[in-house]
């Protein structure tokens, strides 16, 4: 299975993640890319589960298993992508320059297709030393994490014996767009709501009513101290960088003429290795307790972020890159801002590492684009680290 085949597939078949957002149509969801999954693992003829996670969303898991093994290599990848606004014909996968463009083509069904492409290599030449090898096809990476937070429990939640993954893997690499890098150590995101609340009345006479926006602003230029602040509470660290906090999203109001009852905001706070991701939203609180003259209200977090340290996965790092030196040359042990699944697998007991084709530059873009040369050397290294991690 040719990885530029699958991949020109998977881009022409759409997977997009609503972000929230209360969208319907048949271009959302994964639903459509499980099913062309299920078909490919179906024709190699490997035992594979579907997990039905959320309606219309599931995971894929394919095995490989190898005679005599002794260790288990989990390869992830999901099958979502960003919603396509602004992008002219996503879906048409257009092949040109050496690079492959389309929605998803870097992030990340370019990774999933050269992960698809090693692992039907490995079931199709059966080399003599392998270790057992699982695909997990997630759903939801880019909002909430349904997909691996469910895929993790298959092995921590006693409740959820006799799936297609018999025991904790021993190590495991997704794939995201690292240009061929190792990402050893990555942040975490935190994402929650606040609401602030007024009272209602006619614009004519405001002065009867209470202004949520008003209150909103007095928070807005809290939050905008604390962030400035953040460098100074946490120092950076050395591959990841520092600690963030943003505010993405603000609404409130009915109309014009009404004093608005009600205005809410989006916060990511993004958390470092060593945090935790809780503290994240009772520090805001601690810092508004005494800044705020105005009640607010914290609303459950979506997302609680969980970082990937470099503490324990050095040596899968190292065996990760001497097989991509061989391949495609000399590569590095890196750090990166954005998170991934790598750090929910590791919290689950698996050293985890970040690899594959693509430069993350390109991912969530207009006129997404992956280079085909690092596509195919990238199957390449998957197969290679397969047959060397036995």
């Amino acid at each position: 299975m040719d990885p530029v085949d699958l991949l020109t597939d998977l881009v022409s078949i759409p997977s997009v993640n609503p972000m929230g957002r209360d969208l319907s149509g048949p271009e959302f969801l994964e639903g459509r890319v499980s099913d062309y999954l299920e078909g490919l693992f179906r024709k190699l003829g490997v035992r594979y589960q579907r997990i039905e996670v959320a309606p219309g969303r599931a995971n894929l898991i394919a095995r490989f298993d190898s005679p005599n093994a002794k260790t288990t290599v989990l390869l992830d990848a999901h099958q979502d992508t960003v919603p396509t606004d602004g992008f002219p014909d996503p879906f048409n996968p257009v092949i040109r320059d050496g690079k492959l463009f389309g929605r998803g083509s870097c992030d990340v069904k370019g990774g999933m297709a050269a992960m698809l492409s090693a692992f039907a290599r490995l079931v199709r030449e059966k080399p003599t030393v392998a270790p057992n090898v699982l695909m997990s096809c997630t759903c939801d990476e880019e909002a909430t994490s349904l997909g691996v937070n469910d895929l993790t429990t298959l092995w921590t939640d006693p409740n959820r014996t006799g799936s297609i993954i018999d025991r904790k893997p021993d190590m495991a690499i997704v794939a995201e767009p690292t240009q061929l890098d190792v990402v050893v150590a990555h942040r975490g995101a935190t994402r929650w709501k606040i609401r602030t609340t007024g009272r209602a009345c006619h614009s004519s006479a405001p002065h009867e009513g209470v202004n949520a926006i008003y209150k909103m602003g007095r928070v807005l230029t809290a939050l905008e101290e604390f962030a400035a602040k953040l460098p100074n509470m946490i120092p950076a660290h050395p591959l990841c960088g520092p600690a963030t906090l943003s505010v993405g999203r603000i609404w409130g109001g009915i109309s014009v003429n009404t004093v608005p009852d009600s205005c809410e905001i989006e916060i990511d706070r993004r958390v470092i290795p060593g945090e935790d991701g809780w503290d994240a939203i009772r520090q805001v609180q601690q810092h508004f307790a005494s800044r705020l003259d105005c009640e607010v209200e914290h609303l459950p977090p979506w997302l609680v972020g969980v970082s990937l340290s470099d503490e324990h996965n050095g040596p899968l790092g190292d065996r990760l890159i001497n097989c991509i030196t061989k391949i495609a040359g000399p590569h590095q042990k890196v750090g990166v801002p954005y998170g991934t699944h790598a750090s929910r697998i590791a919290s689950a007991g698996v050293p985890s590492v970040v690899f594959g084709p693509g430069d993350i530059a390109q991912a969530h873009t207009v006129n997404e684009w992956i280079d085909i040369g690092q596509l195919r050397q990238a199957a390449e290294v998957y197969f290679a680290f397969c047959t060397d991690a036995a």
